[in-house]
Formats: C-alpha cells, sequence, structure tokens
C-alpha cells in the first residue's frame, strides 16, 4: 500500500559512479551546462551586501536531504554554550512557507504553510527571521537587536555576505553522479562551491569518497545523527512510518538501524502539506495492523491541526559531533578574525 507516489528524486541522480548513465540523464546533462551558465550570469549581477553582524552560513552543493538544518540547529546551541555570540538569530529564506518576511518566527503561532518547517524547528532552538529577501533580513535581525546570523541554506545566494561558509554533505549520497540540476542535484559547480566554503561536515560515513574531492588546507568535520536515549519512542511495538523529506529513505534506514518494528513504510515528496485525508488513510492502516505512527519531527509540524484518534509519533534527532572542541575553536577563531582583522 503506498498513499502517494514516492518523493520525485531521480534515481539517477545518486546513482554508482561505475553504473551507465541511462538516456533520460544523457538528455538532461546540456540543460544542467545552462542551468550553470546562467547561475553564474546571476550570480555576477546581483549585488552584494554586508550585514552589520557576523554571518555564518550552513549551506549545502546538493538539492536537499544534506543535513543542514540539524548542523544549524546543532552550532547554535554551541555558539550560545561558549558564549560566541549575546543575541544570535537564525535567518532562512523559510521554504515552503508562503510569508515573504522579514518575520520573527513565533512557533505558538505560526504555520508550516506560512514559514515553512524549517522554520519552525529553528524558532524552538532561538531566535529565527523568515525572509526571502536575506539582506532585507539582516536588516531585521539588526533592528531585533542580533549580534550573530547563522543562516539556514543560501549558500547559492550572494545578495548577502557571508564571513564564514560552511558546507555540509551527506556522507550516504555525497555529491551524487557529478552533474548540474536537472541532470543531477549539484546546485553549482563543485569548483565554484568547493572554493567559497571555508570548511566542511560530513554527516554520517563517507561512502562515496567526497572528502578526497574537498580543498586540501580546509577543515572537515565529521558527525553524526542520533536519537536522544530520554526522548526515543518504544520499540516495543510495531510501526506504520512515513516521512517527506529530500531524501526519506535516511528516516527509514534510521529506524531499520535503531530496530523498529516498521509494519509499513510510505515516502512522500519534500517539504509535503499533508492533507487530513493522508492521515486518515495511514491511521485506517495503523488500525488495521494494530500499530502506531511514526514520523520526523520535521514532518509533525506539518501535519493538520486536526484532533486525531491515534497517537502519531515522532521521532527526535539530534546532530554529534567527532570532535565538537574543533569545531568550537575553529568558529571562535574566525569570528576573532571577523571582529578584529588587524590582530589575526
Amino acid at each position: 500500500m503506498c498513499l502517494r507516489p514516492k518523493l520525485k528524486t531521480p534515481p539517477f541522480w545518486y546513482r554508482h559512479a561505475g553504473t551507465k548513465a541511462p538516456l533520460l540523464e544523457t538528455i538532461l546533462t546540456p540543460l544542467g551546462w545552462a542551468y550553470s551558465i546562467g547561475h553564474k550570469i546571476n550570480t555576477a549581477r546581483r549585488k552584494t551586501e554586508k550585514a552589520a553582524m557576523p554571518v555564518i552560513c550552513i549551506g549545502n552543493l546538493v538539492a536537499g536531504g544534506s543535513g543542514k538544518t540539524p548542523v544549524a540547529l546543532s552550532l547554535m546551541q554551541m555558539i550560545v554554550g561558549a558564549r560566541l555570540a549575546q543575541k544570535p538569530h537564525f535567518l532562512t529564506r523559510g521554504y515552503g512557507g508562503t510569508e515573504k518576511g522579514p518575520l520573527l518566527v513565533d512557533y505558538f503561532k505560526h504555520g508550516a504553510e506560512e514559514v515553512g518547517d524549517e522554520s519552525l524547528l529553528l524558532s524552538r532552538a532561538g531566535f529565527t527571521i523568515v525572509s526571502a529577501d536575506r539582506p532585507a533580513g539582516a536588516q531585521f535581525a539588526a533592528e531585533k537587536g542580533a549580534d550573530m546570523i547563522v543562516m539556514d541554506d543560501g549558500l547559492q545566494n550572494p545578495s548577502l555576505h557571508k564571513d564564514i561558509s560552511i558546507v555540509v554533505i551527506d556522507g550516504a549520497s555525497g555529491f551524487g553522479n557529478g552533474k548540474l540540476l536537472p541532470a543531477q542535484p549539484l546546485r553549482e559547480t563543485l569548483e565554484d562551491g568547493l572554493s567559497r566554503a571555508d570548511a566542511f561536515v560530513i554527516v554520517g560515513k563517507d561512502k562515496t569518497g567526497a572528502c578526497a574531492l574537498l580543498p586540501k588546507g580546509k577543515p572537515v568535520f565529521s558527525a553524526h545523527v542520533e536519537v536522544p536515549e530520554d526522548r526515543r519512542p518504544k520499540t516495543t511495538k510495531p510501526y506504520i512510518a512515513f516521512a517527506g523529506l529530500g531524501r526519506p529513505e535516511k528516516f527509514y534506514h534510521l529506524l531499520q538501524k535503531l530496530h523498529y518494528d516498521i509494519k509499513s513504510w510510505h515516502p512522500f515528496p519534500d517539504h509535503y502539506n499533508y492533507k487530513p485525508e493522508d492521515i486518515y488513510k495511514l491511521i485506517g492502516e495503523a488500525k488495521e495492523k494494530n500499530a502506531l505512527l511514526i514520523t520526523t519531527e520535521k514532518d509533525f509540524i506539518r501535519l493538520p491541526e486536526e484532533n486525531w484518534d491515534m497517537e502519531i509519533v515522532q521521532l527526535p534527532i539530534r546532530l554529534a559531533w567527532e570532535d565538537e572542541k574543533a569545531v568550537t575553536d575553529f568558529v571562535s577563531g574566525r569570528l576573532k578574525e571577523i571582529r578584529n582583522p588587524l590582530a589575526a
């Protein structure tokens, strides 16, 4: 039983390097060249504005599913804990929402349809501003008293100057088949993207050899996603799992790794806006199989506000660093250079 089509991510985007390119990938490849040229022209034409405070950009080089938001959340916690800023703010485009901003997100007032699911997740951890115009968002943050911006996504947007750019890489999928959209998930050429990065974060084991492609001399930090023991749902019950992510299979594989008894699995498109009928069908199946529903925190935020007659379990995740001190030292050192360039 599958309620909706699977995520519209072409399978050849992440095909093994040794396999033959399918015909559709070959046909789409020239469009990737055109995309790259268009991106370069747009970047050259746009004016870059500098914010009144340091801007740390957490970006990636592929379309969706790399783990930017968990890295941004963890970095904010690190910044606050190490007192690297007094009043840092998140800044995000608010993908999937209708609100253009600038707007300070209120978790209890706003919904995912307005500000996007990622904005709501960020707002639970700190001040969060949604703004399609990033320089306007930075100005708004300054008016709110912000002394640092952690920007979730926006690496390819030249409108706001980034003082520190950190590129997040999913260890399982790397850079895909190495081609540009739409033949592959790359948002820009590897050469351009890697050259602008100040540091890299590889989430999970590097299964594609992405680390070998990274420029020498730039910091590479390792991290992995984990589920806090004190918030982990019971594994003694059977579950019906569903998720709408850039690569939803990552959630399913995590459940398998944690030994959850998954009776069936339903992937949805990334940032999918669930409808009541979707959830009613899932509840019907769960009752039929005497199971509970389980999904991600990000998906749970997008569920319609209904009084469901069944509990929908969330699986909370957090980012764990291999060497958190190294990350803190890197960010602290770069901030000192930015704030006092003569002493660097």
